[in-house]
């Protein structure tokens, strides 16, 4: 068999040894990500528009962790309690949103789970609350509101967003 230097360069090179998906294949990976995640600025925007944002945004960590810092509005409803108290706390007709600390805790993905176990929608915000305030939107402490400037690794300095 003679080799191209396309298909040299494709067998050495480590992104490409897996060729990609077909676009068919590809455009149905990233729809159905697109319905299960919601980016961090995605959220602040509908929250901080007029109106009914058409979603709630739902905090799973400890009571500590909330006290310590939490996106304004968000219902502060812990993991372990969304079996018992979900009823009484969301509207079943109203999509979640779901947070807990950053991209390394999957508190927010569990918390996820047990609400579409549950019959909710459900999307899992990524980066949760450390995206949120590295991003520099507000949040909430037990000792009021606070807000840190943008990280210029995860948010534009000098826009109102990133154009993606």
């Amino acid at each position: 068999m003679v080799m191209t230097s396309h298909s040299t360069a494709t067998a050495a090179n480590p992104v490409l040894r897996v060729a990609p998906a077909s676009p068919a294949a590809a455009a149905a990976y990233f729809g159905a990500s697109l319905a299960f995640h919601a980016d961090v600025s995605d959220v602040a925007s509908a929250l901080a528009a007029d109106g009914d944002p058409g979603f709630v945004v739902l905090d799973s960590r400890s009571t500590a962790s909330w006290d310590q810092g939490h996106i304004p509005g968000a219902v502060h409803l812990p993991t372990a309690l969304i079996p018992e108290q979900a009823a009484a706390l969301l509207d079943p007709a109203v999509p979640v949103v779901t947070y807990c600390w950053g991209p390394g805790c999957n508190g927010a993905t569990r918390a996820a789970l047990a609400l579409a176990q549950l019959g909710f929608q459900v999307k899992e915000m990524l980066g949760g609350f450390e995206y949120w305030v590295r991003e520099g939107f507000a949040y909430e402490t037990w000792e009021g509101g606070e807000r840190r400037a943008p990280d210029p690794l995860t948010a534009p300095v000098d826009a109102a967003d990133c154009g993606c």
